[in-house]
């Protein structure tokens, strides 16, 4: 078998998996793999820091992202880890809302001011509003000085990227940087490198910009500097603690290179935009042909919004279990990161198959969010599955859509954020309709789960009467 997740392949992959369901080996050339499909398997090897590196897949990566906290390991990643966790403190959070709010509200704007009812590509409609929410909050840098070019130049090149990291992985030759680099695709990579690294590039030296004209005063203390508006200074307000405030800090102490924060911000403006926009898409499209369940989406917000005084707030996007758990339901059925791969730092038992040291495992986690011993009736969209109820007796590592143990995603409580902040005023303001039905779309895989295809929805607007 051959790992490679292209389009032409997901259902073989999917298949195999249910056939050899849940661990089998696979072999492609001169390396061996294993997969497992359970969640008893994940626990063994998520929760054990021993297992904590990324397979060598994952070095196919570092022309890009060098070794930043997705790809590196060891001592460096405790590091990176530990510098970087307070941007994603619930206190921090708060500050954050405000910018999700207003991206969401864009967008409906944006729809409104379309006019009638109007069909929209998920994919890069949503991949436009999560790359400004990530800059505005994350890098405390406003789009608005890229313009629309370089912005879907920057969006264009990540999925050109993912493509680009499939077609090596599943050539092991081209694994030789110095083989690669002579190819044509290996040219028109280091093309994309030049659009992906000028644009975070940019966003660094924007804020470096900033902190200079301020003379620091944000990088000693943020709790003083919250007193000031530099508006009149800047043309912008950037009052909040972004991540790249910390990685400016760490490096005036010492702790960091201006190469360790370019990579930093290359890894999170990846990962903090495209599978966040990925999470939207799906979960909109599942509402869209489930119109009963987006009828109750939409009469929780509108109880929410009119007892919040016809505003977004972070209190009112915190009362909204049920919109929470319908885009919990659609991470189970499609869950961005589909797999996880790493290197066993120890020999393991994994089920009744022993897995000696230095192999390379890879956890399926699309398989397992759909195992019939794990979920009844696992392909039906049904976001009760996570009233509390529900969940207390599941296996815990039964449905990890961000990863699970001391590596899982630093953010997400962060994109849960974002996802009710934009689908929320969408809801509020439009019925959505499907054009294209998830079960004709083919996923084409990269890094992520995507569509292989067009994912349209159309949106019509809803005619507000007073007191409605």
């Amino acid at each position: 078998m051959i790992i490679c997740f292209s389009e032409e392949q997901w259902n073989y992959f999917v298949n195999y998996s249910k056939e050899y369901y849940p661990t089998f080996k696979v072999r492609q050339f001169y390396y061996n793999a294993v997969v497992s499909c359970h969640p008893d398997d994940f626990e063994i090897i998520l929760n054990n820091t021993k297992h904590i590196d990324k397979s060598f897949f994952y070095k196919v990566l570092e022309p890009w992202l060098q070794t930043g906290l997705l790809t590196s390991g060891g001592a460096k990643w405790h590091l990176r880890r530990k510098i970087l966790t307070p941007t994603f403190h619930f206190n921090i959070l708060q500050q954050f809302v405000e910018n999700l709010i207003e991206e969401g509200e864009n967008m409906t704007k944006s729809l409104q001011n379309e006019g009638e009812s109007v069909v929209k590509d998920l994919v890069p409609f949503f991949s436009e509003y999560t790359l400004n929410a990530i800059c505005e909050t994350a890098m405390g840098v406003s789009l608005q000085s890229f313009d629309i070019f370089q912005q879907r130049q920057y969006r264009e090149a990540i999925h050109r990227m993912g493509e680009l990291f499939i077609y090596r992985i599943s050539r092991p030759w081209l694994y030789y940087d110095w083989i690669f680099s002579f190819t044509p695709t290996g040219r028109e990579q280091r093309k994309i490198l030049k659009i992906l690294h000028g644009f975070t590039k940019q966003v660094i030296a924007e804020r470096k910009l900033y902190h200079e004209q301020t003379n620091d005063r944000y990088l000693r203390g943020t709790d003083t500097f919250a007193k000031y508006d530099d508006t009149e200074l800047t043309g912008i307000r950037r009052k909040r603690l972004a991540m790249l405030d910390l990685l400016i800090a760490a490096s005036r102490e010492g702790l960091m290179t201006d190469l360790d924060i370019a990579e930093e911000v290359d890894t999170f403006m990846f990962e903090g935009h495209d599978t966040t926009a990925m999470g939207l898409c799906f979960t909109l499209a599942l509402l869209a042909e489930h119109k009963d369940i987006q009828d109750r989406v939409r009469n929780e917000i509108d109880a929410a919004v009119q007892k919040n005084g016809e505003k977004f707030s972070m209190k009112l996007l915190q009362d909204l279990p049920y919109l929470e758990r319908c885009i919990k339901e659609a991470l189970r059925l499609y869950p961005s990161v589909f797999v996880i791969s790493r290197i066993l730092g120890d020999n393991v038992k994994l089920q009744s198959y022993f897995v000696p040291a230095g192999t390379m495992i890879i956890l399926n986690i699309y398989l397992a969010h759909r195992s019939s011993d794990f979920w009844p009736n696992p392909e039906v969209f049904d976001p009760d599955r996570f009233l509390p109820d529900r969940i207390r007796n599941r296996h815990p590592y039964s449905y990890i859509p961000f990863s699970a143990g001391p590596r899982n995603c630093i953010g997400q409580r962060f994109a849960m954020l974002e996802m009710k902040a934009i689908i929320a005023p969408v809801i509020h303001n439009f019925y959505v309709e499907p054009i294209d039905y998830l079960k004709n779309i083919e996923m084409n895989l990269d890094f992520i789960l995507r569509p292989a295809n067009s994912l349209r929805v159309k949106f019509v607007p809803i005619r507000k009467t007073n007191g409605s």
